[in-house]
């Protein structure tokens, strides 16, 4: 449930409505508008009576939401929920790019890759350290070795770090992690997800292979609701009866979720591909279609990575891409303006 409030209301009507819904058992979302502000009723609403409410001197409106999901309901926080990493953001119309190799593999190639992709304009870079992988027999990672080495690529550029968490018993190796990654095969994990609400840290929540928008949101809505509202989602291609790519990037899920939630979305284009060559072209559409940014595997050796090489931009492939995408990110602020 939702209550617009009235402009200009006194601070002793708001303190007195509060403290009323409080006493019901009914936790509170406030936000602020320049003209208008909204009290989001998180709990059981079904006791309160919208015809009391909407007598209320402070009340304009009074409207029930039907979605499950509360915290992360644009309804609940019309505006744009922006999230400052370091010295960035993400959300509110950002292009914040991420990128760096699939897995860390030794010192010298993670800070190699690492000052070639700040050079070319990403602003956080990310790096497996825990690999979820189909097969028992591929490589894993270098787990706790991993992240050692994104953070002396961390000392060494000046970026803030992304990686993967795979299981609750990894969270305290992840305290110097920037923004902990949840992958698409963890994203229902929801003890994991339950915990991670606990922190303040960014969480960034991709969408599992099979899984709707609805419960994607429902993911974010389990971290949002034990107390971290710094979720940022992440679009990262669905499983189809197309073969010919990895996945299929559903590019429709920027404005869906956009329109249901106010939350950063982000997308992940080489795990949607598969293919290196195709990255580009998906990187671009994403920033067209409103993507707060992207996500992107880039590897000093692709050929020779230990994994997912061959969906990795090689460096030099990856600078080029992101002067196409100031072109496109141009473009669409231009046509927004009109």
């Amino acid at each position: 449930m939702i209550v617009i409030l009235k402009e200009k209301s006194e601070e002793r009507q708001l303190n007195h409505l509060t403290e009323w819904l409080k006493e019901q058992g009914i936790s509170l979302h406030m936000t602020k508008g320049l003209h208008q502000s909204i009290l989001g009723l998180i709990g059981d609403t079904s006791k309160l009576d919208i015809n009391l409410l909407k007598q209320m001197d402070i009340v304009e409106d009074v409207k029930r939401v039907q979605e499950p999901f509360k915290n992360a309901n644009r309804k609940f926080h019309p505006l744009d929920t922006v999230i400052p990493i370091g010295n960035t953001v993400i959300g509110g119309g950002s292009m914040t790019v991420i990128a760096g190799p699939c897995s860390v593999e030794s010192e010298e190639q993670i800070i190699t890759v690492a000052e070639s992709v700040k050079g070319s304009g990403a602003q956080l870079l990310r790096g497996g350290a825990f690999k979820p992988r189909t097969s028992p027999y591929a490589f894993q990672g270098l787990r706790n070795e991993g992240i050692r080495l994104l953070l002396e690529a961390k000392k060494a550029t000046g970026l803030p770090i992304v990686t993967e968490i795979m299981d609750l018993s990894q969270l305290e190796l992840f305290d110097e992690v920037d923004v902990i990654q949840v992958g698409a095969r963890t994203m229902q994990n929801f003890e994991l997800l339950k915990q991670l609400g606990h922190l303040s840290k960014p969480i960034l929540l991709k969408r599992g292979l099979a899984n709707t928008y609805q419960e994607l949101l429902m993911s974010a809505e389990y971290i949002m609701a034990s107390g971290n509202e710094n979720v940022i989602l992440c679009e990262r291609g669905i499983r189809t009866f197309e073969t010919y790519t990895r996945n299929t990037l559903d590019i429709s899920a920027i404005p869906v979720l956009k329109n249901l939630s106010h939350l950063p979305v982000i997308i992940d284009p080489s795990h949607a591909a598969g293919a290196a060559r195709f990255v580009p072209s998906l990187s671009m559409a994403a920033i067209a279609a409103g993507a707060d940014g992207l996500i992107i595997e880039v590897h000093n050796d692709p050929q020779h990575a230990l994994c997912d090489g061959v969906q990795s931009l090689t460096m030099e492939d990856f600078e080029k891409l992101m002067k196409h995408l100031t072109v496109i990110k141009n473009a669409q602020t231009a046509c927004l303006e009109d």
